[in-house]
């Protein structure tokens, strides 16, 4: 019984860390997520400002995972080169030791201060910054509560005899201490708290200083591979970053395996008696690893080039922002226009994904709609730095002209995007929640207005490329069409209703919704040829100054 008693101890003890840990990046990224990812991109003008960025930010939200997942997004829309996003990470692994050093100390008392201002905080606040200040604060406190149940839970087992002989047959084979560490952060997914639980361990004095050595080096290696997991959607650019940085920790956990035996009992010589061997070990490795690495990052962004190339069907979808056309504005505008186009097919197959969501209830549905407007909304993003870039060559009125007219079919088909990422598709995954189903008569309904805005998607997609004014007009036509299939779909949903059909009083709110949110996509969609009538005399500037000139 008291082993079951222990062992329910040091669970809870250990989930309550972790779980201290999410609380804490979640509500600074809630409350700051837009002013980090300015940090990190802003400081990234030399590698000695990138690392410390990297450093700051990862204090900031206790997670080099997190830190991670910003700084591969930044590479994948080529906001930062990939040598400073390396420089960021390799700042990032010193923050984590930095915050395993501050969390060791007794600081106990301050737990149910931190816990308090932040319910407080979280409490009064209305503004998301103050709401995720105050949970930054709460996680805080438990992390020093947990740190303090998780230091009484393993006491008795630091003083068992099972633990002895298990850490004595871990420093017979130093490798298997390695590869358990590693394990238990990759399972965690906090390096920082496999460390932190390594130094109550070293405390007792039944770990060998070489083991000590070993264990916090495996804790490392096996804290690089969370960010591998997180980005794996996110592009080439990004898992070749995050793999960079795991086999940068891999060669140093190889060296630390080479030289534990010399460098732990030298390491522990060195150290005054009450001093914690596993968070200095921590602090070595990583700041070594930056000092190392830092002036190398041109060899190993070359090396994970040739280790880790841009699969095939990633170089298949080469992107036709070249800068090579840059200095003929022609070539670069033809070139922008067909990325868009590929934007507006994205666009199109996030429709249809999430029709067939609505119809058959598919649940990967979703998340490969979320991939699909991630890809578009970072495609948006290199196309703004490629007009940017653009833009600083002599542009005449006409080429200025199509520039802006394509950055603002871009930019409506980025909205329309967002529409059915963050709305539809949430409806959709509603509707299979909820197990409702519509109607046979609305389920008809809603799919005739699908196809619809995907028809006049595809529309909009040749009279961008076209310029051609019947097209022009004929798709703001359609705009009018698609508003009296709305309001005709409403007015037979209102009669359905009043008849009291059970599928109908289900699925209303949903099919109200889905009918707004499909006329908001093709008032975005006709928006296309706003300037083509423009230009050819037959869109009015503003029906208030016709108002005004009529009276």
């Amino acid at each position: 019984m008291n082993s079951t008693i222990l062992l329910i101890d040091l669970l809870g003890a250990g989930a309550l860390v972790l779980w201290a840990l999410r609380m804490i990046k979640s509500g600074i990224l809630s409350g700051f997520g837009a002013s980090l990812r300015q940090g990190i991109a802003k400081g990234t003008g030399n590698r000695v400002f990138a690392a410390i960025s990297g450093m700051l930010v990862t204090i900031a939200v206790q997670s080099s995972t997190a830190t991670a997942v910003i700084a591969g997004s930044f590479v994948s829309r080529n906001i930062i080169a990939p040598r400073m996003a390396q420089a960021v990470l390799l700042g990032a692994n010193l923050g984590t030791a930095l915050t395993a050093a501050i969390l060791v100390r007794d600081l106990h008392w301050l737990a149910p201060a931190l816990i308090l201002c932040g319910v407080v905080t979280h409490g009064r606040s209305r503004l998301a910054r103050g709401r995720g200040i105050g949970k930054a604060l709460i996680g805080l406190g438990l992390m020093l509560l947990a740190l303090e149940l998780l230091g009484a839970a393993t006491e008795p087992l630091r003083e068992a005899e099972v633990t002895g002989a298990i850490l004595s047959a871990l420093d017979q084979g130093l490798i298997f201490g390695l590869l358990l560490a590693a394990v238990l952060a990759f399972a965690s997914s906090s390096s920082l708290a496999v460390v932190l639980f390594i130094s109550m361990l070293a405390q007792s004095g039944a770990v060998t200083p070489a083991l000590v050595l070993v264990l916090v080096a495996g804790a490392n290696l096996g804290g690089a591979v969370p960010p591998c997991l997180a980005v794996a959607g996110d592009g080439p650019k990004a898992r070749r970053l995050v793999r960079g940085n795991l086999a940068v920790r891999g060669i140093g956990a190889l060296l630390v395996l080479a030289t534990a035996g010399i460098a732990g009992p030298y390491l522990a010589n060195l150290m005054p008696p009450d001093a914690r061997l596993a968070i200095a070990a921590h602090l070595a490795f990583n700041a070594i690893l930056l000092a190392l690495f830092l002036p190398l990052l041109g060899p190993l962004d070359r090396l994970c080039r040739l280790l880790w190339p841009d699969p095939a069907t990633e170089r298949g979808e080469t992107s036709y922002l070249d800068d090579a056309a840059l200095e003929t504005p022609a070539l670069a505008l033809g070139g922008a226009a067909r990325e868009v186009l590929r934007i507006g097919d994205k666009v199109a197959l996030m429709m249809e994904l999430n029709l067939r969501a609505l119809l058959v209830d598919d649940p990967d549905a979703g998340r490969d709609i979320s991939k699909l407007d991630d890809r578009v909304d970072a495609a948006l993003t290199d196309l703004k730095l490629y007009f940017a870039r653009l833009g600083r060559t002599e542009l005449s009125k006409d080429e200025n002209a199509r520039m802006r007219e394509i950055l603002s079919y871009a930019i409506n088909l980025e909205h329309i995007g967002d529409i059915i990422d963050r709305d539809l598709s949430e409806m959709a995954r509603k509707k299979a929640d909820r197990q409702v189903k519509f109607s046979t008569a609305g389920e008809e309904e809603i799919g005739e207005l699908y196809r619809k805005t995907l028809l006049n998607l595809e529309l909009a997609q040749s009279v961008f490329l076209s310029r051609d004014v019947n097209l022009a007009r004929r798709l703001t036509a359609e705009k009018v069409h698609v508003r009296q299939i709305e309001e005709r779909s409403q007015k037979k949903h209102i009669e359905r209703l009043q008849d009291g059909k059970p599928e109908t009083l289900g699925s209303s709110t949903l099919h109200l919704d889905i009918l707004r949110d499909l006329k908001r996509i093709n008032a975005h969609i006709a928006a296309v040829s706003y300037p083509i009538l423009s230009e050819a005399g037959e869109l009015s500037e503003s029906r208030v100054i016709s108002l005004q000139n009529a009276g």
